[in-house]
């Protein structure tokens, strides 16, 4: 191939990307606003034992292997068996764990900063039933509670996917956000009850 003929590609090649941006560009851009409905119950119980509750109702599977167990699935059986064995009692999985009291502590000292750890959960079945309605809500799940000591008790947080599906105006996806939120609170709650 001589140099005349690759650079006639060069130029070809960057033409189609400069069209398809502007193809791109031409289409409206769009914005959604959404009202968000805040679930928090407030406890008085000691936040390492609130922790421990959590702790002790969702799967904390390695992520890695269970990445390769979803990959190697040969059927959404197979995928389904994936997830009922990486789920905790709550239905609920460890996605990924934030300990944000811990970057305060190294500003305000251990004693000083108040604990706060944001975690999110989900349970990729539930995940999949939204997305098939609403792609979008694979924006917002899985999904985040946030636990954190505030002076009046510890707080646990999260926000409702009702709230988030709601504007999209489908029947199906807001069902099966509601009994999400219905599932994740009851976890809250039970965590705030009758951590010990």
């Amino acid at each position: 191939m001589d140099d005349e003929t690759i650079r006639s590609r060069k130029v070809s090649q960057t033409e189609k990307m400069k069209s398809a941006l502007s193809a791109k560009r031409d289409k409206p851009m769009t914005t959604k606003q959404i009202e968000v409905e805040r679930f928090s119950v407030v406890s008085s119980k000691p936040f390492e034992k609130i922790i421990a509750a959590i702790d002790a109702a969702i799967g904390h599977p390695d992520m890695q292997a269970f990445r390769s167990k979803i990959r190697a699935a040969r059927s959404f059986a197979a995928v389904e068996v994936v997830v009922r064995d990486a789920v905790g009692p709550s239905g609920f999985m460890e996605f990924i764990r934030f300990d944000l009291g811990e970057i305060m502590q190294k500003d305000r000292g251990e004693q000083a900063a108040p604990r706060s750890v944001r975690i999110v959960i989900g349970n990729p079945l539930i995940m999949k039933q939204m997305v098939e309605h609403v792609p979008d809500a694979g924006s917002y799940a899985p999904v985040t509670i946030l636990i954190d000591e505030r002076t009046d008790g510890v707080h646990l947080s999260y926000d409702r996917m009702a709230s988030f599906l709601g504007t999209y105006g489908s029947p199906g996806a807001w069902k099966v956000a509601r009994e999400l939120d219905t599932k994740v609170e009851a976890l809250l709650t039970a965590a705030a009850n009758r951590a010990r």
